[in-house]
C-alpha cells in the first residue's frame, strides 16, 4: 500500500503540472479568468482520478514483484513448490478494495464532476467582459468592438488601475485611457466600468483630423453575453440517465465507465508475467512495456466506444474485444513464463557452424 500510495503522488503532480499548464496558457490567452484556474483544475483532478488510481496499483503489483525478483525472494517461492498463479489470490485480495473505489469513481464521481466543470464553464462564459480580463493582456469584447487592456486589479477586481480602452462606434474610432477606475452596477442590472480623470482620443477613419477630450468621469457599459440553452454532454450525464436511454452514446459512456474498473483487474493480473527480472536487461525495461501497455488498452478502449457512439459496431459486442485481446495476451504472458521462455520467441535460431580446426 505504501508503494501504491507513492507511486499514485506521482502521478497525481505529473497530471497536476500537466494541467495547470494547460489552464493557465487559456488564462494568459483571455480564455478564462484569473479566479477560474482552481477550480476547473479541481474538477479536471477529479475527473481523471479512475484513471489514476488503475495506473498506480498497476504499477505499484509490477514494482513489487520486480523487486522481488530482483532479490530472489521469487525464487524461494517457486522453490517451495509454489507457482507463479498462486499469486493471482492474494494480489486480487489486496486490489478489491481499490477496484471497488475506482468503480465507485468512474460511475458517480466522474460524470458528477464533469457536468460541475460544464456548469462552472457556462457561468464563466455569462460574465461580464471585465471579468475575463487578465491583467497585462489585451481583452476584445464579445462582440469585437472593443479592446480593453488593464494594469491591475484592485480590492477583489472592483478597482482597476491604467485602464486602457479601444471602442468602435458611430463609424469613430475612440480610445480611452486612464490611471484608475472602478466598476459598478447600476440600479437597473447593468454594469458599467467608470473611469476616472482620463482622457479619450477621438478620430475618424480615412481622415486626419484627432480630437482630444479631458474627463473627469467616463462610464463604460459593460456587455454581458447572453445565455444559450444549456445542453447536457453524454460525459456529464449520471449512470442512472444512461440506463435509461437506449442511444448509442449514452451506451458507449456507459461501457466506457464499467471498462475503467474492469481494465484494473486485466492490468494488474498482466503484472504478475511483466515482474520478471532479465538480469541482462536494464531495470526500467519492464516499467517502460507496461506503462506502454497501459496506454495502448486506454487508446483502445477509447477507439472502440467512439466506434460503438458512431454505430461501426454493436452495442452488445461493445468493449469487450479489447479485454478479451489483453486477457489473450495475459494467458501468453502467463504460459511462456510457466515454462521459463522468453516473452518474445527467436524466430530464427542460430545455427551451429562446423569446426574448422584441422586436427594435430
Amino acid at each position: 500500500m505504501a508503494s501504491a500510495s507513492a507511486i499514485f503522488v506521482i502521478i497525481l503532480g505529473i497530471v497536476v503540472a500537466q494541467r495547470a499548464a494547460n489552464i493557465v496558457r487559456q488564462v494568459a490567452k483571455g480564455i478564462l479568468p484569473n479566479d477560474a484556474i482552481g477550480t476547473i483544475l479541481t474538477f479536471s483532478l477529479v475527473k481523471l482520478m479512475p484513471l489514476m488510481l488503475s495506473l498506480a496499483i498497476f504499477l505499484a503489483v509490477l514494482l513489487t514483484l520486480t523487486r522481488w525478483h530482483r532479490d530472489s525472494e521469487m525464487v524461494i517461492w517457486m522453490g517451495a513448490g509454489l507457482s507463479l498463479r498462486q499469486w493471482v489470490w492474494p494480489i486480487m485480495r489486496f486490489i478489491s478494495p481499490i477496484v471497488l473505489i475506482i468503480a465507485l469513481l468512474s460511475l458517480i464521481v466522474m460524470p458528477w464532476a464533469t457536468d460541475k466543470a460544464e456548469n462552472y464553464r457556462e457561468q464563466l462564459k455569462k460574465r461580464d467582459e471585465l471579468s475575463s480580463i487578465s491583467p497585462g493582456t489585451f481583452k476584445e469584447s464579445h462582440n469585437g468592438d472593443r479592446i480593453y487592456f488593464v494594469e491591475s486589479f484592485d480590492n477583489l477586481g472592483d478597482e482597476v488601475k491604467n485602464i486602457f480602452v479601444q471602442s468602435s462606434q458611430h463609424g469613430k474610432n475612440g480610445i480611452m485611457t486612464a490611471s484608475r477606475g472602478s466598476r459598478y452596477q447600476a440600479d437597473n442590472g447593468d454594469h458599467f466600468l467608470r473611469m476616472d480623470r482620463g482622457r479619450r482620443y477621438e478620430t475618424i477613419p480615412g481622415k486626419l483630423e484627432a480630437s482630444t477630450t479631458e474627463f473627469d468621469r467616463y462610464d463604460i457599459r459593460i456587455e454581458t453575453k447572453e445565455s444559450g440553452p444549456e445542453i447536457t454532454t453524454t460525459q456529464a450525464k449520471d449512470t442512472q440517465a444512461l440506463l435509461a436511454n437506449n442511444t448509442l452514446a449514452d451506451q458507449a459512456e456507459l461501457q466506457w465507465r464499467i471498462a475503467i474498473p474492469i481494465s484494473t483487474i486485466i492490468l494488474v493480473l498482466l503484472a504478475v508475467p511483466l515482474s520478471f527480472v532479465d538480469p541482462r536487461a536494464g531495470r526500467s525495461l519492464n516499467i517502460m512495456f507496461a506503462i506502454l501497455i497501459f496506454i495502448i488498452y486506454n487508446n483502445a478502449l477509447s477507439i472502440f466506444q467512439a466506434w460503438v457512439a458512431q454505430g461501426k459496431i454493436s452495442v452488445w459486442v461493445g468493449l469487450w474485444p479489447v479485454h478479451i485481446s489483453f486477457m489473450l495476451l495475459g494467458w501468453y504472458l502467463y504460459d511462456r513464463r510457466r515454462q521459463l521462455k522468453p516473452f518474445l520467441p527467436a524466430l530464427f535460431k542460430a545455427k551451429a557452424k562446423p569446426s574448422t580446426r584441422t586436427p594435430a
